[in-house]
């Protein structure tokens, strides 16, 4: 479908907007309606991230380069959980931002050498293990300590708002669609959330 769209002439950006995104919202809402199970949401993640694989280079080419921010993400390190990560970087990337997606198990300071390196407006970590959580801990404190404009993002199963801002975490986000709407929050204003 992503294909055919771009041959039939519709701009990358607007088969994102107007298709990919409202259908993963309509597969969130199915889930937290308990009318879609995990593995539904995993074949809605699949398919959005094969359709952004056909689309994202031609968003270049539209002339509309991702403008919202860069931002870091993956799984911390001693967690090899993805699928949450995993929808939260597709819908990032779908609503213009240019994510690199470091994987599963991620050690901090890899987190923050490529931070340094693409200048990251956002570093995000999931943690899906209370084992693993402590890790964001230690990466909010080391992008602080690394003198890192990035904010830090924190998300997953066992993590809280309160863990968030206990931590010192810039934002947390308690489900992929609204992680979305924090990220433009913080690289919008600045603002904790």
């Amino acid at each position: 479908a992503a294909a055919a769209a771009l041959a039939a002439g519709l701009p990358a950006l607007e088969a994102i907007e107007h298709g990919l995104v409202p259908g993963i919202q309509e597969a969130g809402r199915l889930w937290e309606e308990g009318e879609y199970f995990l593995p539904e949401l995993v074949t809605a993640a699949g398919a959005m991230k094969a359709a952004m694989a056909v689309l994202q280079p031609a968003l270049g080419r539209d002339g509309r380069a991702l403008a919202l921010g860069r931002v870091v993400i993956g799984t911390v390190e001693g967690d090899i959980h993805d699928i949450g990560k995993t929808l939260v970087a597709t819908l990032l990337s779908a609503a213009g931002f240019a994510v690199v997606d470091e994987g599963t198990g991620v050690p901090v300071a890899r987190f923050v050498a490529r931070a340094r390196e693409l200048d990251a407006d956002l570093v995000c970590a999931s943690a899906l293990l209370t084992t693993t959580m402590p890790k964001q801990r230690d990466l909010v404190a080391a992008v602080r300590g690394a003198g890192l404009r990035a904010r830090v993002m924190v998300g997953g199963a066992p993590v809280t708002r309160g863990w968030a801002a206990t931590i010192g975490a810039d934002g947390y986000a308690d489900n992929a669609l609204a992680a979305v709407s924090v990220a433009r929050s913080l690289v919008g204003s600045g603002a904790a959330v």
